[in-house]
């Protein structure tokens, strides 16, 4: 086993606390990235000719929010511990014990959107378009949130930059946390970024494509580095759950981007 590393710190779980009480770091992820993405879009939407009128977002924070939480952790559920909550199901409900999903909340807040859009009339699309556009923030800040809670870590490894992370058995491992922060977050983010500002929201589903597809292949190479679930490991000796939730999501980017180039 490889020694050394960057010991890192145990920081406080709480972002601000007070007491036995506060709001954690992962929680302050979520609100910081709903807030600012609610802004960029409030600002979007109150453009002339935005498709998707600046009415419905408060609808859309609320729809958002839900999927993200309902869908978060059924996925986590289903997905990464089904024997466990089988015999344990009222644990289903301790969401603040952790335990959220991404490609769960995917499925939820695309859900979401589906209802929101025929409830208001407007293409889906145009809403999955602005929703993906500002996800990288949401993103970059959860992994950050992650690093500091020394969850999610990497695999044991030598390279120079490896971690020790508090709570682990000591060996050095990849920041994985930072890595998905950095192709997830900032340079996903950017990619959203240069499209917007080249009027790619005019070409609806574009941005989606995007997403998903940046998303599923940054995530599916992170993969190899990332420790596996302990519950789960490597299935079937080769790919990991995250790869394989990964694989429907690159291919639907793949679907939406051939059938903007056709159109």
């Amino acid at each position: 086993m490889p020694s050394g590393g960057i010991i890192l710190p145990e920081f406080n779980e709480f972002a601000i606390q007070f007491g036995n009480f506060g709001i954690r770091w992962y929680a302050l992820a979520y609100i910081a990235g709903l807030l600012i993405g609610f802004y960029l879009l409030k600002r979007e939407a109150n453009k002339p000719g935005s498709a998707m009128p600046s009415a419905t977002l408060d609808s859309l924070l609320n729809y958002v929010l839900i999927g993200i939480i309902v869908g978060g952790r059924i996925g986590y559920v289903l997905f990464y511990n089904a024997s466990y909550f089988l015999s344990h199901p009222l644990d289903i409900f301790k969401i603040w014990q952790g335990g959220m999903s991404f490609h769960g909340g995917l499925i939820g807040v695309s859900l979401a959107m589906i209802l929101l859009a025929r409830r208001h009339n407007i293409p889906v699309l145009a809403i999955s378009d602005r929703v993906s556009m500002t996800l990288p923030i949401g993103l970059f800040f959860g992994r950050l949130a992650n690093f500091i809670n020394g969850e999610l870590w990497g695999r044991v490894t030598d390279v120079p930059w490896a971690m020790v992370f508090p709570y682990s058995d000591g060996a050095p491992r990849h920041p994985t946390q930072l890595y998905e922060a950095g192709l997830e977050g900032l340079v996903l983010g950017l990619v959203m970024l240069f499209g917007y500002r080249k009027g790619w929201l005019a070409h609806q589903g574009r941005l989606t494509a995007i997403m998903l597809l940046g998303y599923g292949a940054s995530r599916y190479l992170i993969e190899f580095a990332r420790e596996p679930d302990a519950q789960l490991g490597v299935l079937f000796g080769v790919i990991t759950m995250g790869q394989v939730l990964c694989l429907p999501m690159i291919a639907g980017g793949l679907y939406l981007f051939m059938r903007e180039r056709r159109t």
